[in-house]
């Protein structure tokens, strides 16, 4: 049996349906359709505003190349300027040949592109030493957590070492639904509350985040790179496996198979959750050891350093305020050098 006409141009025969309307588009119209609705999603979220200079977390894998890709058709209609910002998280084996994919999409795109790495913000620790030290603690499935909250400060580092005003990332709508399912599942309201949205505008002197493809499906990322032809890293990082997101990512198949509108659900169910005022947490403040946000003595990124340290690991990750709170004896060995001051690589300008 034929492919049908497009339903868009009526010229072309349709390369495929799309997965959550079911129109049957060519391969040219269906780009169109997605780089319109990511421009829709900027323009009516008032996500990156006119002049603003852009850091775009690049990963190498296909949703931070489709983000790039599209940001760059669109930014002469946006008004906005791009810095590709990657970090190296020194995973041994992995992460070498995504950042080749970054340098060959910086180099076709005539984009700027700059590295940071872990061992040069975090006082030597990379992702493999975290690894190691994790290893005998009961929390070597923790890695993604250590590894989220430093890949975040590093780019926030990043695109303040290239005069960003924004900082864009891949995320889309699979992802933004599994880590909502995650929240549940842990009981994390804290987190939940704060997951609406398209981002965060920036507080306590953070740059303003969001992600311009939470409402494009993974489906319809896979289909814009293969029709755009992009060239991306598409193997799994070697920790994943054992990180908790997995069980949230195939119970959302589960449900996505039951009822195929459940991840844009969970994604918007996000944005109108609010939590009785006995549950709020406390007012965020500044962390006494490097000044970003933070609602404890120590922020996030610090207190999972801090544990390292002092080989502990796992008190900075608990549930419980001890690690973040413990920032170490009167006298202690050394100081740790303040989060924020890398010596980072600079790619030139191609």
């Amino acid at each position: 049996m034929p492919a049908p006409q497009c339903a868009s141009c009526h010229k072309a025969r349709a390369a495929l349906r799309r997965p959550r309307s079911g129109q049957a588009l060519c391969g040219t119209c269906f780009c169109a359709a997605f780089e319109a609705e990511v421009l829709h999603t900027v323009v009516a979220g008032r996500l990156l505003p006119p002049g603003a200079v852009v850091a775009v977390g690049a990963s190498g894998g296909k949703d931070s190349t489709v983000l790039a890709h599209v940001l760059r058709e669109l930014a002469p209609r946006l008004g906005i300027s791009l810095q590709l910002v990657a970090v190296d998280e020194g995973i041994g084996g992995y992460r070498d040949a995504a950042l080749a994919a970054v340098r060959r999409q910086a180099a076709r795109w005539e984009l700027p592109l700059t590295i940071v790495a872990y061992a040069d913000l975090f006082g030597g620790w990379t992702m493999d030493a975290v690894a190691r030290s994790t290893a005998g603690s009961g929390r070597s499935r923790s890695c993604c957590t250590f590894c989220g909250v430093l890949r975040r400060r590093a780019l926030e580092e990043g695109a303040r070492l290239v005069g960003a005003t924004h900082v864009v990332t891949g995320h889309n709508a699979d992802d933004m639904a599994e880590t909502v399912l995650m929240n549940f599942l842990r009981g994390d309201a804290g987190r939940l509350a704060r997951g609406g949205g398209l981002g965060s505008p920036g507080e306590g002197g953070a740059l303003p985040r969001c992600r311009p493809l939470q409402l494009a499906s993974q489906k319809e990322v896979v289909l814009y790179a293969h029709f755009r032809r992009l060239d991306y890293f598409s193997e799994e990082c070697v920790y994943a496996p054992e990180a908790f997101r997995g069980h949230a990512r195939d119970l959302l198949k589960l449900l996505e198979a039951a009822r195929p509108s459940a991840v844009l659900d969970l994604v918007h169910s996000a944005e109108r959750l609010a939590l009785a005022p006995a549950a709020r947490p406390p007012p965020a403040g500044a962390c006494s050891r490097c000044g970003a946000l933070a609602s404890r003595a120590l922020c996030q990124a610090c207190a999972l350093l801090d544990g390292l340290d002092r080989g502990r690991p796992r008190l900075a990750i608990g549930k419980g305020s001890r690690g973040r709170d413990e920032v170490g004896p009167p006298g202690a060995p050394r100081e740790r050098k303040q989060v924020g001051t890398p010596a980072s690589e600079a790619v030139p300008t191609f």
